[in-house]
């Protein structure tokens, strides 16, 4: 199967569905952080579907492993917020 858009990817509808949990969780943070952790925390779910989108959309397509570390990079940030927050 081809796939013809970005949008049929299983990756980035899940990374979609992270951005609306983000910011559901991120309203009830303190508004001092709004411009601080909520911020950071948001900006980095929303890097997430566009570089699947990026990556989907690559002509040539770039190889597999590079792929990959475009995705991770924002997930790792995005963890690493998480770990703010618990703390």
């Amino acid at each position: 199967m081809t796939v013809k858009s970005y949008r049929e990817l299983i990756a980035w509808q899940k990374a979609m569905s992270l951005i609306e949990a983000v910011y559901l969780a991120t309203r009830t943070f303190p508004k001092e952080e709004l411009y601080g952790l909520t911020l950071q925390m948001r900006r980095a779910s929303v890097s997430i579907p566009s570089n699947v989108a990026e990556g989907q959309g690559r002509n040539p397509p770039r190889s597999s492993f590079t792929t990959c570390q475009l995705l991770l990079d924002p997930c790792v940030n995005w963890k690493r917020r998480c770990y703010c927050v618990q703390d």
